[in-house]
């Protein structure tokens, strides 16, 4: 029991013990009898325990309401406090006869003679407990006191009730003296009743006289010599024959040999559904629960004093009825109490294992039931009182472990008794039972607002008045109307079998008949409200009705309600009903026969003569032929369409008289059933007819159900978590889905932005909306008008969606489906759903309490029969090599450890032979919503004890995958951080300790074993220096490339590291997230912190920056938000610098990976100096920490530590300083200014001298590539190569790991984007391939998109197209699953280029292209990307340009111009600069004469410039140099020209190998660009040998006159070809959005081909006054 800091009892063993722990002495020990009702009476002395302020409080709760949450709260004070005072009865001998609401009723029974001896004892009992108990003071500020009243004399048992359930009552005088004591007293004081003060030694007593003859008030108890109480105590314990003073358990009733027959007569006081929890063994911690249920408190009273027997017969005459009829609506007699002039009733419905739909409906009916019984039956009856409320209660076990009691606990238990007395003698109910029941409003009479004691705000009460049968027929109307905007998703086929039900009924002049099955919220009603606008759209006349479950006991009313809404008499009003109704039978039927229709419509037609002779059955069927009569005359002129929702509660009479008119009219019936449901014969037949076909509906799709949920809340796309929350909670039901989007909006926790409002945020804690653009990979607005405004929407930081309770409408449908199990399924599905939404069964198995194997099986296997679970594939089963046996260790130390599970087993996942050998180990709900409402019945206390457990098995394995070689996703994570101080309760569940690990020592020490095994994969080897590196041996590229196929090669499981696949993903989703869910649920806060930051670690290592931001943000949230104020930084949660450190530089990652370059700057800056590792903010800093790193940082590298903890600690920092300086050049790159070139060298420089002192060879092999890369990118020709070639002789080191592994797969990229660069196209392409099967098998999907995309870029300009759609598709295989809009961008731009010189090909629409461009090209992930942006943005200008789309031209190659400026000399850069340039030229070329005379020279002029600034830039990527060099020829040609002419157009790519005619007099003149390249040469020709002889150089190789050289010099040198034509100029309609009317043909199979024309003169000036 929650009961603070006292020792744990130990359990309770037996049934029977379990079964007399909950049940007084007084039953226990009773002589039975036979009658019925059972009467006994005996001496004893009272004791009445009244908690004051308990209502109060919980008054208070129900004003902040926060449901299931306060009413935790509330359960845990009261269970606390009245726990220990159940002790203290106990210890002195008392016998708890019940525990009711705020109340405790103790007895000690005894002789006569010995009642003044137990009075002492029991007034020194309750002094005892004032003053221990007195006062509890709670954090609500409520405070609670205690009213004690005695009582002694001659009390009455009764037993009520029948073979299968009795209650015990306790009556008499005395019992109603102890009720006014309490009443009499005030908090903090005891009252003696004034028989008691009779019968007791009065010398004793200190007392007041509180009225005469009633009661007196005890103030204590004189101390007498010799009078010792411990002797009285001794003397008094002797009368007590069942006190136990040598036994803990202070109850014999526990102790009691084995008896089937009392077991048996024990149990009938137990509801049932109690006693299968405790047959099934469930522990007295798993019974307890949260629910909504609905009380009802029934009150009589009586005329006058009756014999006691007499009273008796009453109430167990009442009690029988009560009982039968509260059980027929799935409800339980809880208690009854009698008092001397009635008694009263409490009725609880949805207590566990009874919940069942329309609770409250029941409730009702079943009162009302009551009402009319005890006022027509029960003679004596004065007074009937009925009170029902709804709410949620804690239906659970409240007392000591040695004595407690099952009961309900909440405000609305409370109200339902304050109700009693407020509206005597009638049926009243709370407006929230009044709006669940779902029973017509005429049933309820609204009732005058009363005050109520201690409740501030009771609401609206109604009195119901029975079910009452209302003068009238439906109405038209459907659940659901359609919503013009967003049409029906995946309902295609349903709809389809509509149009040729449809098409059939008319052509053939036949009826049919539609009938849709589907469950609960699949959206069979805004099918119907499609069906409805389609068929009116047709023409067609459509009668709708949707029809109620009290509705199938109507006798033809269905049919009645159509055919009024046929006649348009249902909306008019009564009076004219008539006269309406005269107007549409005239015609059709005689007059005469009119007076037929009165009682269905209700209308006084006169009676007339041939009507009164016909019997009732002669009216019916004349009726009937009447009805078919009119509509087959109203089908002649309008169709008609039947739509008739929920169907299954048509009446028998309609289904055959629908069935008739199926048979005989062409009408076409629509209906919906919603199953199970138990149709009658005729709905069989129309079931089983050959004009009716039956569809089911199945749930939406996932991204259909994302599409709705977008449009329900009005946003164009969703952040992940808020999508897993929707798919699992809904599971692609629509109205789930529906009620989930407004109980979002309801509880505010959304933020909500303009999508296309964004900005650099300069601070972490707003980088919400931008997470989200920058990640999203797809737009689905609900229309497209250009004025639209689009939204995002993102959960507000300190929710947590996992513990977000759910609607209370979808919490009833699920407990509904949980009450259908058994109790060890019901008892199982609540342990799972405390784990997660799937989850392992080891695991499941750990948290079931005495559950062998055989039986958890069975019970899983049941529960997967009924779909309730499924077994997962075995993608997502977690690596076995690290799976604990599922040994169950108690978390806290004082329980201890409890016993393992079958030590013989031969599986380390502990449950070998029992699974199927087709399944996995790991389970996942396959109901909707029941996972979430199993949670929430939990108490609190005792989620976080289940909770710690899932943490502590978890925690071993929270680390890399068994192929990763283990260890943390931060490296050396546990090694580096700092030994806080734990609680007692959670030192085995991530507990730092001695062993400096946040694992427990057993998975500590087998993440340290040697290599080979060691969990992280690195050697232990001194560090090396510099001239050791030297000394080693040449590594060749021919060699190194030998190594990568041998390793490829490798396919035996025990050889390689690639044959077993990474399984990190799976740890990351089954492991790290859950263990950090379980111990922010604990409220381990640093534990949390923890495994947020390895989960967000193991997102960035899977390429999927938006989860990593999901975790660093709840990271954030744990941590707390520092104050402004330097000296005021205190976090929430004390960690470590180096986890500090660790939190900035993964947060810095993401922001980079976002776009967010300036924040991303600054964490990268604050990790570093968290690191003792400063970077420089000034220039002149920069060039003396340039110069240190170069000439004396690299010879004074760090002496290695001798403590291995100590050394692995170093190391943690160490990586962490790599990764930061790493990514700080990588920033500063994104810049084209002079000091973010010398910063992006520096941090470069930085890198590689910490990767030397880290001494591992993945990392220094990652840093060499780094230089070398970026050299490249800076046009840095000196030393471009050397570090690569550094870095292939660095690589021989790397093979033994998978860290090396990834090393040596960005080395092979980076050989491939090297040659691509040199123009070595079919080399770039062997180890492209290479490198993206070496991706493949490490799971690396941003490194293998990256190989991708150099792999394109070299099969492009080879012209291999078939190649080049071959990488597309693999990269959009990429790039689709994800969410990182810069790898579309960059896949995007690819397409463009296939589109545009691909002769035909396509991979994507040119359509898509440009709306994902207008969609993402102001996102802050793709702002800073200027390379990849120059080339989307030029290659979308060519398009336009080539399809005479000169607006459309304009606004993008503006766009260019800016971006140009941007760039570097990477490949990327340089291909966008290429784009850039063929823009100009083809400017120019397409120039009219009239227009080209009056160009500008500076115009011209600034062209040339562009050429020159490529030569300068781009001098380290000469692939493209003999391209840029013939367009550079043509533009000084066409100054030279008189006019332009068409014919010589350059056409993009035609050149790039095969190449044109260039005029010797324009390759003269551009012997400028050779110097300003480097002085490669005076002309074309001369420079391209000289470009041979650089890569030849660059290769290794001794002169330009061997053999690769030259042979490459000759494919450079140009050729006189023909100037092929494009196949078809697709025309492109020009409109606004530049969308509208495109056509292209690839996609529609046909192109509209349109002639050249000229660009007009105002185009020209616009476009170069703009480009200048």
């Amino acid at each position: 029991m929650p009961t603070g800091e006292r020792e744990a009892a130990p359990p309770l063993g037996s049934v029977k013990t379990r079964v007399a722990a909950l049940l007084p002495d007084l039953l226990v020990f009773r002589s039975p009898r036979g009658s019925r009702p059972e009467l006994a009476t005996a001496q004893g002395v009272l004791l009445g325990v009244h908690v004051t302020g308990f209502t109060a409080l919980m008054d208070r709760f129900s004003l902040t309401c926060k449901s299931e949450h306060d009413m935790d709260k509330l359960a845990h004070i009261f269970s606390y406090y009245i726990s220990d005072i159940v002790e203290h009865v106990l210890c002195f001998g008392g016998d708890i006869l019940n525990i009711t609401g705020n109340v405790l009723l103790a007895l000690w029974t005894v002789e006569q003679s010995q009642l003044s001896d137990i009075i002492t004892l029991v007034a020194r009992c309750s002094l005892e407990i004032q003053e221990r108990f007195g006062v509890y003071h709670t954090r609500e500020g409520q405070d609670l006191h205690l009213k004690i009243g005695l009582s002694a004399g001659r009390i009455s048992q009764v037993i009520i009730g029948d073979e299968q359930r009795q209650y015990l009552l306790v009556i008499g005088r005395d019992v109603d003296g102890v009720r006014l004591a309490q009443r009499l007293a005030q908090a903090n004081e005891i009252v003696l009743s004034w028989n008691c003060w009779k019968l007791c030694e009065q010398y004793m007593f200190e007392v007041e006289i509180m009225r005469e003859d009633e009661a007196v008030k005890l103030r204590d108890i004189r101390i007498i010599d010799p009078f010792d109480f411990d002797e009285h105590l001794d003397k008094c314990l002797d009368y007590l024959p069942h006190y136990r003073t040598s036994a803990e358990t202070l109850r014999t009733a526990l102790e009691l040999v084995p008896d089937s027959a009392l077991e048996q007569r024990l149990r009938k006081h137990i509801m049932k559904g109690l006693l299968k929890k405790i047959d099934e063994g469930q522990p007295v911690e798993y019974v307890s629960e949260f629910r909504t249920v609905t009380m009802v408190l029934v009150s009589l009273e009586f005329h006058r004093p009756a014999w006691l027997l007499r009273l008796c017969r009453l109430v167990q005459e009442a009690a029988l009825y009560i009982s039968t009829v509260i059980e027929k609506g799935g409800g339980q007699l809880s208690r009854i109490f009698m008092f001397e002039k009635g008694c009263m009733f409490l009725c609880v419905f949805g207590l566990p294992g009874d919940k069942k739909p329309d609770e409250c409906a029941h409730a009702l009916e079943s009162s009302f039931s009551i009402f009319s019984f005890c006022w027509e039956n029960l003679a004596e009856t004065k007074l009937v009182s009925i009170s029902i409320t709804n709410g949620p209660v804690f239906c659970g076990v409240v007392g000591a472990l040695r004595r407690h009691e099952y009961t309900v606990i909440g405000p609305k238990v409370s109200l339902v008794a304050r109700m009693i007395t407020a509206y005597p003698g009638l049926v009243s109910c709370d407006e929230v039972t009044y709006l669940r029941s779902m029973l017509p409003a005429y049933n309820f009479k609204k009732l005058p607002e009363k005050t109520m004691r201690n409740i501030s705000n009771p609401g609206r009460m109604y009195e119901y008045l029975g079910h009452r049968r209302c003068l009238m027929f439906g109405k038209r109307h459907l659940d659901r109307a359609r919503n013009k905007n967003h049409p029906l998703l995946d309902r295609e086929k349903e709809l389809e079998a509509f149009r040729l039900a449809q098409q059939e009924c008319l052509q053939q002049k036949a009826g049919r008949a539609v009938l849709y099955e589907g469950g609960k919220g699949h959206g069979k009603s805004q099918l119907l409200a499609e069906i409805d606008f389609l068929a009116q759209k047709k023409g067609q006349r459509v009668l709708p009705l949707k029809l109620k479950e009290a509705d199938s006991e109507r006798c033809f009313y269905a049919v009645q309600t159509l055919m009024a809404i046929f006649f348009e008499i249902d909306t008019c009003p009564a009076c004219h009903r008539q006269e309406q109704l005269h107007r549409q039978l005239c015609g059709l039927v005689d007059t005469p026969l009119h007076c037929l229709f009165n009682d269905l419509f209700f209308v006084k037609f006169p009676l007339s003569f041939r009507v009164s002779h016909m019997d009732e059955l002669a009216r019916q069927k004349k009726v009937q032929e009447c009805f078919i009569h009119i509509l087959q005359e109203a089908v002649r002129a309008t169709p008609l369409v039947f739509l008739i929702d929920e169907a299954q509660f048509l009446d028998a009479a309609s289904w055959e008289f629908l069935g008739a008119l199926l048979s005989s009219l062409p009408i076409l019936m629509v209906m919906t059933l919603t199953p199970p449901a138990a149709l009658c014969g005729w709905a069989q037949h129309i079931l089983h007819s050959p004009q009716a076909v039956l569809v089911p509906i199945s749930t939406l799709a996932a991204p259909s159900l994302l599409r709705m949920a977008c449009w329900e809340l009005g946003v164009v796309s969703l952040p992940q978590e808020l999508q897993i929350y929707l798919l699992h909670r809904s599971f692609r039901n629509p109205l789930y889905c529906e009620i989930l989007c407004q109980d979002l909006l309801s509880k505010d926790i959304l933020r909500f932005h303009d999508l296309r409002e964004e900005e650099e945020n300069s601070n972490w804690e707003t980088l919400s909306a931008n997470a989200i653009k920058s990640t999203m990979s797809s737009i689905s607005p609900a229309s497209s008008d250009e004025g639209q405004e689009l939204y995002i929407c993102t959960v507000k930081d300190d929710v947590n969606l996992e513990t977000v309770l759910l609607p209370p409408p979808l919490k009833e449908i699920a407990v509904n489906q949980l009450d259908l199990l058994s109790p060890e399924a019901q008892l199982l599905v609540k342990c799972a759903a405390i784990i997660g939404h799937s989850f392992h069964i080891n695991l499941l198995h750990r948290l079931l309490p005495g559950w062998g194997e055989s039986k958890l099986l069975q019970v899983v296997g049941q529960l997967v029969d009924t779909h309730v679970l499924r077994w997962l594939d075995k993608s997502h089963e977690l690596p076995a090599e690290s799976m604990p046996a599922p040994s169950r260790t108690d978390c806290t130390d004082e329980v201890g450890e409890r016993k393992k599970s079958d030590a013989g087993s031969s599986s380390p996942l502990g449950l070998p032979e029992a699974l199927p050998p087709a399944h996995t180990s790991v389970l996942e709900f396959g109901v909707p919503l029941l996972r979430e409402a199993a949670w929430e019945l939990w108490p609190q206390e005792q989620q976080i004890a289940l909770h710690l457990e899932c943490a502590c098995f978890l925690q071993d394995l929270a680390c890399r995958c068994g192929s990763c070689h283990g260890g943390d996703f931060v490296p050396f994570h546990r090694f580096a951080v700092c030994p806080p101080k734990r609680s007692r309760g959670l030192s085995r569940c991530c507990a730092y300790r001695d062993t400096g690990s946040v694992l427990t020592p057993v998975a500590t020490d087998r993440l340290q074993l040697p290599f080979g095994q060691d969990g992280f994969g690195f050697q232990e080897k001194a560090f090396k220096r510099q001239e050791a590196f030297a000394s080693e041996r040449s590594r060749t590229e021919e060699a190194f490339l030998d190594g990568v196929a041998q390793k490829l090669a490798q396919s035996s499981p025990g050889e390689g590291l690639l044959t077993a696949p990474c399984r990190c993903a799976q740890v990351l989703e089954a492991v790290l997230g859950p263990l950090a869910q379980h111990c922010l649920v604990v409220g381990e806060a640093s534990c949390a912190f923890y495994y947020l930051l390895e989960a967000a670690a193991a997102s960035l290592d899977l390429s999927d920056s938006y989860m990593a931001f999901f975790y660093l943000r709840k990271a954030g949230s744990v941590l707390g938000r520092p104050s402004a104020f330097s000296f005021l930084r205190k976090r929430k949660v004390k960690v470590c610098q180096f986890e500090e450190a660790t939190f900035c530089r993964l947060r810095s990652e993401v922001c980079f990976n976002m776009g967010q370059i300036t924040l991303a700057k600054k964490l990268a800056r604050q990790a570093l100096r968290l690191l003792k590792r400063n970077f420089p903010w000034t220039w002149l800093g920069v060039l003396f920490q340039t110069f240190l790193e170069k000439y004396w940082r690299s010879c004074s590298l760090s002496q290695q530590p001798g403590n291995p903890n100590e050394k692995k600690k170093q190391l943690a920092v160490v990586e962490q300083r790599v990764r930061c300086l790493s990514l700080l050049w990588q920033l500063y790159n994104l810049e084209a200014t002079a000091s973010s070139r010398r910063c992006a060298r520096l941090a470069a420089l930085m890198q590689r001298n910490s990767a030397e002192e880290f001494a591992e060879e993945a990392q220094v092999v990652s840093a060499y590539v780094d230089l070398s890369q970026l050299s490249q990118n800076l046009g840095d020709r000196e030393t471009w190569l050397l570090w690569e070639q550094l870095a292939i002789q660095k690589s021989s080191l790397c093979w033994s790991s998978r860290e090396g592994l990834l090393a040596a797969a960005r080395l092979l990229q980076a050989l491939a984007y090297t040659r691509l660069c040199l123009g070595h196209l079919d080399l770039s392409i062997k180890l492209g391939l290479h490198a993206q099967e070496l991706c493949g098998l490490l799971k690396k999907p941003a490194l293998e998109n990256l190989v991708l995309s150099v792999l394109f870029r070299s099969a492009f300009l080879k012209k291999k197209f078939d190649l080049c759609v071959r990488v597309l598709e693999s990269q959009w295989a990429l790039v689709s699953r994800g969410r990182d809009v810069l790898a579309l961008a960059g896949f995007y731009s690819a397409c463009l280029d296939l589109l545009l010189y691909g002769e035909g090909l396509l991979c994507r629409p040119f359509a898509e292209c440009l709306r994902f461009v207008q969609n993402y090209e102001h996102s802050c992930a793709l702002t800073p990307q200027s390379n990849v942006m120059l080339g989307v943005h030029a290659s979308l200008a060519l398009w336009f340009a080539q399809n005479l789309q000169w607006g459309l031209f304009a606004r993008h190659f503006s766009k260019a111009c800016q971006l140009v400026r941007r760039t570097n000399a990477s490949l990327f850069g340089c291909h966008g600069f290429v784009r850039f340039l063929e823009c100009h030229t083809f400017m120019l070329q397409n120039m009219p004469a009239s227009v080209f005379m009056h160009v500008p020279p500076e115009a011209r002029s600034r062209t040339l410039q562009y050429f020159e600034e490529f030569f300068s830039r781009c001098a380290t990527c000469p692939v493209y140099h003999q391209w840029v060099s013939e367009l550079k020829a043509s533009v000084m040609r066409s100054g030279k020209r008189d006019s332009a002419s068409s014919a010589n157009v350059i056409r993009p790519l035609d050149t790039c190998l095969t190449g044109i005619w260039i005029d010797r007099e324009f390759l003269e003149k551009d012997a400028s660009c050779g110097k300003n390249s480097g002085g490669t040469g005076s002309s074309s020709f001369v420079q391209l040998k000289c470009l041979g002889c650089f890569l030849g150089q660059l290769d290794g190789r001794e002169g330009p006159g061997s053999q690769p050289s030259v042979e490459l010099a000759e494919r450079l040198i140009p050729r006189r070809t023909r100037v092929p034509r494009r196949p078809t100029d697709v025309y492109v309609k020009e409109e606004k959005d530049g969308l509208k009317g495109a056509r292209s043909a690839e996609c529609k199979g046909a192109a509209v081909t349109r002639p050249r024309k000229a660009l007009p003169c105002q185009q020209f000036s616009v476009l170069l006054a703009g480009e200048n």
